[in-house]
């Protein structure tokens, strides 16, 4: 490449070299330069109505495709709006690029209007925050920026971009695109791993973390089932591991199954597979003594920083989770009767305790699921956010081999549509539902006009229960009989859906809903589907009237 370019140019040119096809953002004029740019490229901007939304779009592009979600949003209110969507992909571990406009450089340091130092406030929840201060830095920092958001543990990246860089030029612009890089355990660290568990009874395997191929899962599911090893998936991983395997033993999350809490601390062996043993998927560091385990702990991560850092680690390695398990897949322990014996126990604890009860009221979430379970396709793409309704499809639902879930590790609200509108444009052709709570839907959803707008609607189920449940559960919890703040009045959500152009409408009874979803189905502006659930379940499992009994 000759000659000069603009920085907005030198920004696309990168984004092209990475193999960017899309961007998720709200246009800004502070990154005026990178949007004219983007014009004479072939990549597509897709434009949210709010920041936040862009942002867990960009994450879950990451989560979906293995390649960095790339976010674009303006200084000051836009970052700030965005950084709920850094954070989840921070605790999701996921790579994602996000570029910030920020006032020209010549206007900093006096608190111009919408001025940030992004470094210290975003620093915290990103794996390298800058800001370039020179075009002739500009082609460096990007190259850069991607390399540390896709290697080690993955992650993202916040490049802030003065509106003046962007609209100078430099004879600087090649642009080289970053090579993949995963960490690659040793064939002795392949040796120890495999000698742990051929002496093991009651080993289990915990796996999670970012940058999973196709490829891995399969070799996970391969591995696991030629050498009889009971497999638990960490907080909203569900879909690494085929859940119709006989060695599918359970999620390690929120509201941990008994069985699955049993499976831990009974094991004599734990090998953590891309997880950093965090607080979900221990249960607040209960479940393994942070001090003696009586779990020895094989531990394998991508960055070495995470080994050992909350337990006692009897083997450590450094290893990118679908490098490891390749290399692990062909490998057979022998037979190990005890081991045997183990797994099956704990797939039948795992498959005894996978029931809801009936629930009250005229429409019956269980039997959705069951419906759903029968009937969706094979490899459908779910998706949601936070809330006590997220147990129906994070409990209650097996995801199988091609089947996926994109949800958020950090419990936040509103992830589920920007989530489905990317899975959506990514794979247009496959079925994407959206589970959302009345309180997590009203989060992003304007953001069906986004859906709209790129035609990437999914199916969206509002479960409506006229109130915060997660948060009503935890005040019945420990205040019963005192309700505060938690009631929500809902506004109609299929007239605000119709107005959005999609399909949608209310369905308050369960023989009512195969009808419906139908129709969903076969609607070519996606659907709204507006769940009456009855308010008197906090849990598929626990009413008010019972929590306060007890």
């Amino acid at each position: 490449m000759t000659g000069t370019r603009t920085g907005g140019q030198i920004v696309v040119d990168a984004l092209k070299a990475h193999g960017v096809t899309h961007t998720f953002g709200v246009p800004g004029e502070s990154y005026l330069a990178v949007l004219d740019a983007l014009l004479d490229s072939d990549i597509t901007y897709v434009c949210f109505r709010q920041e936040g939304g862009a942002a867990y779009a960009a994450e879950a592009w990451g989560r979906f495709t293995n390649q960095p979600g790339v976010c674009m949003v303006t200084r000051g209110p836009g970052a700030t709006n965005a950084s709920v969507g850094i954070h989840a992909a921070h605790q999701n571990s996921m790579p994602m690029v996000v570029l910030i406009g920020q006032v020209a450089t010549y206007e900093q340091g006096r608190e111009a209007f919408q001025e940030i130092d992004y470094q210290a406030f975003l620093g915290p929840i990103s794996k390298w925050a800058t800001q370039v201060d020179h075009v002739d830095d500009l082609a460096e920092a990007m190259t850069t920026g991607f390399r540390i958001a896709t290697s080690g543990r993955p992650g993202p990246v916040v490049i802030a971009l003065p509106e003046d860089v962007l609209r100078a030029t430099t004879a600087v612009t090649n642009v080289d695109p970053s090579p993949e890089q995963r960490a690659t355990p040793s064939a002795d660290d392949i040796d120890r791993i495999l000698g742990e568990l051929a002496v093991a009874e009651r080993p289990v395997v915990i796996v999670g973390g970012g940058r999973w191929t196709e490829a891995a899962r399969r070799d996970l599911a391969r591995f696991a089932e030629a050498n009889d090893l009971p497999v638990i998936t960490a907080f909203r991983y569900h879909d690494l591991m085929n859940n119709h395997s006989p060695c599918f033993v359970g999620e390690a999350g929120v509201g941990m199954p008994q069985p699955v809490r049993d499976t831990i601390t009974g094991a004599d062996l734990i090998v953590g597979l891309g997880i950093r043993f965090g607080e979900m998927t221990t249960a607040a560091w209960t479940l393994i003594d942070p001090n003696e385990p009586t779990q020895r702990i094989v531990h394998i991560h991508p960055d070495r920083t995470q080994l050992g850092r909350i337990y006692p680690t009897d083997v450590a390695v450094c290893g990118d989770p679908s490098v490891t398990v390749a290399a692990l897949c062909d490998r057979q322990l022998g037979a190990n009767p005890e081991r045997s014996a183990w797994r099956q126990e704990r797939r039948r604890a795992f498959d005894d305790g996978l029931v809801a009860p009936p629930q009250p009221g005229d429409l019956d979430m269980s039997q959705v699921m069951a419906w759903l379970q029968t009937n969706l396709p094979d490899d459908a793409v779910i998706t949601n956010g936070a809330g006590n309704f997220s147990i129906w499809p994070n409990k209650l639902f097996r995801y199988g081999p091609e089947a996926r879930l994109l949800a958020p590790q950090n419990g936040t609200m509103g992830y589920g549509l920007p989530a489905a509108i990317a899975a959506k444009i990514a794979a247009p052709e496959r079925t994407v539902v959206c589970f959302a709570g009345d309180g997590d839907f009203q989060m992003n959803i304007q953001e069906l006009g986004t859906a709209h707008q790129v035609g990437a609607e999914p199916i969206v189920l509002v479960l409506d229960n006229g109130m915060y449940g997660t948060i009503r559960a935890h005040q019945e919890r420990e205040y019963p009989g005192r309700v505060s703040g938690t009631p929500i009045t809902n506004p109609d959500f299929v007239t605000i859906a119709q107005g959005y152009g999609f399909h949608a409408e209310r369905v308050t009874r369960t023989d009512e809903f195969a009808a419906a979803f139908g129709r969903a189905q076969a609607s070519p502006t996606g659907a709204v589907l507006h769940l009456m659930v009855p308010p008197e379940m906090l849990t598929p499992w626990q009413s008010i009237s019972t929590n306060r009994a007890q």
